[in-house]
């Protein structure tokens, strides 16, 4: 009985270590199996029209507020809110009454002066009565010449009536505009550029535009100033945009993005579908895949989009491959087995 018990001992070992050796086996090959399968993408470079976009609000080119110098009773306004007006028509007629008066005084003091004058070459005047009919003649003549522009108010610029604060019999005694009238042909937006462009901003550069009302359509518009200053506090200038809006389809008020194109860089682009947003902050990063088949996570600066490609800053060099599926079940220095590679046409 001794002797067979003694005989298991090695017999069972024997059974546990083979059973110890095929398991590790398929452990061996457990971790083998868990590389993470991943699509990649080679990135390259090529030349990226750099660009910035700004937003701003369109503004009448011109905008006069009409009103008379004086104080004065509106005899009729001839024109309502979104009437198109040209250069010189009459807007407004002021009552007429202080006109004539003026118009009395002023004839009076020329017979007066005239007389004096006449009186003076003979002796019968003195210098100083000639220089005072002289004083009140002036004095009235130009009463009555700008009465004479307060009664007929006519319109500076060809454009649209945007404001009518009165009504016929009103009397004018300052504060608000009797009608503004706006010139939106063309039409002007003013936006403030980063710091960084000023040497690329030029005046007459053609710029595109967009505005919230009509979608994705552009408008092209040109440099028209450029403010020779910068704020200290914002970084910024500002720079005036002109639209030619030839069929008045821009109206002042309008929110718009303005878009200044400046040149060329050679950048790496990627698949937008490579760069994962960090959770908690604005940060963006990609995966890369290195010659080991490892991954490292890297931070990325990106620049513009450009349909499915994202020009890239820094962060990633060419011919980096990049993951651009699987990403969400990788970390950083994971190994990888890489099942397809795709490459962009």
């Amino acid at each position: 009985m001794k002797k067979r018990d003694f005989l298991k001992i090695p017999l069972q070992a024997s059974v546990v270590a083979m059973v110890y050796s095929c398991g590790g086996s398929n452990q061996q090959e457990d971790i083998a199996e868990e590389k993470t399968m991943v699509t990649v993408e080679a990135v390259y470079r090529q030349d990226v029209e750099q660009s910035r976009t700004f937003t701003g609000t369109v503004e009448a080119n011109v905008k006069n507020n009409i009103t008379p110098h004086t104080s004065v009773r509106i005899d009729k306004i001839f024109v309502e809110v979104g009437d198109r007006v040209q250069r010189g028509q009459r807007l407004v007629t002021m009552d007429t009454i202080s006109l004539q008066q003026a118009k009395f005084q002023m004839e009076n003091d020329s017979l007066e002066y005239i007389r004096t004058k006449e009186l003076h070459e003979f002796g019968g005047a003195s210098r100083s009565e000639l220089d005072a009919r002289k004083l009140d003649y002036d004095i009235s003549l130009s009463e009555y010449r700008n009465l004479t522009t307060n009664t007929e108010l006519l319109s500076p610029v060809s454009g649209v009536v945007t404001a009518r604060n009165y009504d016929n019999g009103d009397m004018y005694s300052g504060g608000d505009p009797v009608l503004t009238v706006e010139q939106i042909k063309p039409v002007k937006i003013l936006i403030n550029v980063s710091e960084s462009l000023y040497t690329k901003v030029t005046k007459d550069m053609e710029v595109s535009v967009q505005l919230d009302v009509y979608g994705e359509e552009e408008f092209t518009g040109k440099v028209n100033l450029i403010y020779p200053t910068i704020d200290a506090n914002t970084r910024t200038f500002p720079v005036e945009v002109i639209i030619a809006n030839p069929d008045e389809r821009i109206r002042p008020g309008m929110f718009s993005r303005v878009t200044l194109a400046y040149g060329t860089e050679n950048r790496v682009v990627i698949p937008d579908r490579a760069v994962v947003k960090q959770t908690g902050s604005g940060d963006r990063y990609v995966y890369v895949v290195e010659p080991d088949s490892t991954v490292t996570f890297k931070k990325v600066e990106l620049g513009r989009r450009m349909d499915d490609l994202f020009e890239i800053v820094s962060g990633v060099d060419d011919g980096d491959i990049v993951i651009v599926t699987g990403q969400s079940r990788v970390t950083n220095g994971a190994a990888v087995e890489i099942v397809k590679q795709e490459e962009r046409l």
